[in-house]
């Protein structure tokens, strides 16, 4: 055996499935659930039902009727998160496209695709990570599958408002980790705006550049006759007024101002952040971020704002490396289960990545870690077929070179 990398992967799942949320799971459920994100960490290539047969000691058919079953994804994520996350944390949302071919696929029709730049057919997931800002890391909470166009026809809705019911049936969830909720600026539209703040939450976003913002008035009333007045004119993010914007961060490449101004999009008042990039110290771009909490310090609503990016990076290594795009079902409960499982997995070896961070000082890579699990995956292997003892003190120092063979920072 090679306890050091597998075991402590597997114990750290077993101590979350431990908890009594997950009190009715029985032994074979919790034993399926650990192989399998194992499993996903470990392999190579495609993940999906036949190549999980092939690496595994179960077989392709018990995959197919275990990724049936449900099971409480944000549950275990909320566990995994709370104890390896602390401090500064914001909730990232964001949609992503899945390629899928198959006229009898759940949720199957034409989603945005930002590599492509178009809309394509496939399937579309809304997922919700922490962003932990202190690490600048983002890790998967729970992705949920968005149904067909007819299918949200039929419940009265729309695209926009099938996100923000998501939002608000699980915003008890997302207020156990913050009450930010961070997207980009396709969200950044007053029925979804009004719908996060309905669930208690306050938004993060960035606004159009022609957006239409104004001065709200703060002098005397005149005493004269009809309603007083409430605005002071247009804000010109290009020619605003220095004095009535705060400067609440600057440096070589970032000024940042801000101010309470009036929102005619939102009907609302809103914290503005106008930030201003700088390289070689000459003005790159302007751009305009808000926040729904009128309190909330400019730099801190850029700061948020850029740390939503993480969010991608997680969709990037759930399906370069944890097999996001590979599933074969076709049916909603397989899709569910394999997305969430995909990402999860990702959760797993950041998990390992923050644990040691303090030791060893260097970026997140799932590559090196795809490396190492399945290294450790296949050593394993060899080590039982041979009959050979790693713990001797020549096998174990032979053990650790192997084990990080192949990554790209070894």
């Amino acid at each position: 055996m090679i306890p050091k990398v597998c075991d402590s992967v597997k114990c750290f799942i077993i101590s979350i499935l431990e908890n009594e949320v997950f009190d009715m799971l029985n032994k074979s459920r919790k034993d399926f659930i650990v192989i399998v994100l194992w499993h996903i960490l470990s392999i190579k290539g495609r993940i999906n039902f036949l190549q999980l047969g092939r690496f595994s000691p179960l077989t392709e058919q018990t995959y197919r009727n275990h990724f049936e079953k449900g099971f409480d994804f944000l549950s275990f994520n909320k566990q995994l998160i709370n104890q390896v996350v602390s401090g500064e944390r914001i909730i990232a949302f964001d949609p992503s496209y899945i390629p899928k071919a198959g006229k009898s696929t759940y949720g199957r029709g034409r989603y945005w695709s930002g590599v492509a730049g178009a809309a394509k057919w496939g399937l579309d997931i809304c997922g919700f990570a922490v962003v932990d800002i202190v690490n600048n890391t983002a890790l998967h909470l729970k992705a949920w599958q968005t149904p067909s166009a007819d299918e949200l026809a039929e419940k009265g809705l729309n695209l926009l408002s099938h996100y923000a019911s998501l939002v608000t049936e699980n915003a008890e969830q997302f207020k156990f980790f913050s009450n930010y909720i961070v997207a980009d600026a396709f969200f950044s539209k007053r029925p979804f705006v009004k719908k996060v703040q309905s669930a208690g939450l306050e938004f993060i976003s960035r606004l159009r550049d022609d957006s239409v913002l104004m001065y709200k008035f703060t002098g005397d009333r005149t005493g004269k006759k009809g309603a007083p007045k409430k605005f002071d004119g247009l804000v010109d993010a290009y020619n605003f007024d220095p004095n009535r914007f705060s400067l609440d961060f600057s440096n070589e490449e970032i000024t940042i101002y801000s101010l309470v101004v009036y929102s005619k999009a939102f009907k609302m008042d809103i914290k503005l952040a106008i930030a201003i990039f700088y390289k070689d110290g000459r003005e790159t771009a302007r751009k305009l971020f808000f926040s729904t909490d009128l309190k909330q310090a400019g730099e801190k609503i850029v700061r948020y704002y850029q740390a939503r990016f993480q969010i991608e990076f997680l969709y990037r290594d759930a399906k370069q490396f944890t097999g996001l795009n590979n599933c074969q079902g076709r049916s909603k409960n397989k899709l569910d289960f394999h997305f969430n499982a995909a990402l999860t997995a990702v959760n797993l070896a950041k998990q390992d990545w923050l644990a040691t961070k303090g030791k060893v000082d260097k970026p997140f890579s799932m590559s090196d870690y795809k490396t190492m699990y399945n290294n450790t995956l296949m050593l394993e292997r060899f080590m039982c077929m041979f009959a050979i003892n790693p713990n001797t003190p020549k096998n174990q120092k032979i053990v650790k070179e192997l084990l990080d063979y192949g990554k790209i920072a070894a």
